[in-house]
């Protein structure tokens, strides 16, 4: 680590994949839901909710770009839940950020959907002109009965009505599904209800992951004792109904996460029946399909 960082960061640190060239910026300290069973992010005593103070986000933007700025090109903005803050303390940091950072060409976060239920389509707008181009939803279920098992706190409509006033303020969205959330007993309907929350939204950009539980799953079964982890054929059995009820018109794709056990990249709908034939072929022969080995599945 370099030497005196201009920012301070509360460990462990989280960030989607897809912003590990990133300068990880916090906002805000956890997640202000904190309650979902399955994750384990950002539980006490690792983090508390809290909101960055303002003056220490804003001189940590200045420094970053005293020592920086010709080499920042992407900034995420943690912990879990920056959309958590008041439009006005965004764009502030946003317009630091341009400021002091002047070749960054992407900002993105993490959001909840309840966030977004008293920000306008007008405000999103103006976070997106200011710079806020991505954001990651953890939609993890459009199933009701499955997402209250859970602990989600959030509904299939309130799911879709925050995705539906990101794409209006032209803000990418990047939607997180969990194969395997509902177990053997909600399979079906968590998929065939993830399925249609994706069609009616048509995100982006599209991840499945399998739901895993390295702290163990004491946590989760006291809201969902029935539940039971799928074998490695039920993901693929669930994968393939999911897939196969998707109706997208251009959706990147990706299930290659480490926790996966079949990677599966495309473009949907224009890649949907290469992707529905090597998640068939892995149903029929396992053993013959290029799958992620046992010790390969780290998270």
């Amino acid at each position: 680590m370099i030497q005196d960082f201009p920012i301070r960061y509360i460990e462990p640190v989280f960030r989607p994949p897809s912003e590990a060239q990133s300068l990880i910026l916090p906002v805000t300290n956890g997640c202000s839901w904190n309650k979902c069973t399955y994750c384990e992010m950002y539980t006490a005593p690792q983090k508390t909710f809290g909101v960055r103070d303002e003056d220490e986000t804003l001189a940590s933007i200045r420094h970053c770009g005293e020592q920086f700025a010709q080499q920042v090109q992407r900034v995420f903005l943690g912990d879990g839940d920056a959309l958590a803050l008041s439009t006005r303390r965004l764009m502030t940091v946003l317009s630091a950020i341009k400021n002091h950072l002047p070749m960054v060409r992407r900002i993105s976060s993490y959001c909840l959907p309840r966030n977004l239920r008293h920000k306008s389509i007008q405000e999103l707008k103006e976070l997106r002109e200011a710079g806020l181009s991505l954001v990651y939803v953890g939609a993890e279920s459009g199933d009701d009965e499955v997402l209250q098992k859970v602990s989600k706190g959030e509904t299939f409509e309130s799911t879709r009505d925050a995705l539906d006033k990101l794409g209006a303020a032209g803000i990418t969205r990047s939607v997180m599904l969990l194969n395997g959330l509902g177990g053997p007993l909600l399979s079906q309907q968590h998929a065939q209800n993830s399925a249609r929350l994706i069609n009616l939204t048509q995100p982006e950009f599209l991840a499945t992951l399998v739901v895993s539980f390295p702290q163990g799953e004491e946590r989760f079964r006291l809201g969902f004792a029935q539940w039971e982890p799928l074998t490695q054929q039920q993901l693929f059995v669930e994968m393939e109904q999911f897939l196969q009820a998707l109706e997208l018109k251009r959706t990147v794709f990706r299930s290659d996460h480490a926790s996966n056990w079949l990677v599966l990249k495309g473009v949907l709908g224009a890649e949907k029946d290469r992707l529905l034939k090597q998640v068939r072929a892995a149903i029929d022969d396992p053993r013959s399909a290029k799958l992620r080995p046992v010790w390969q599945r780290g998270l």
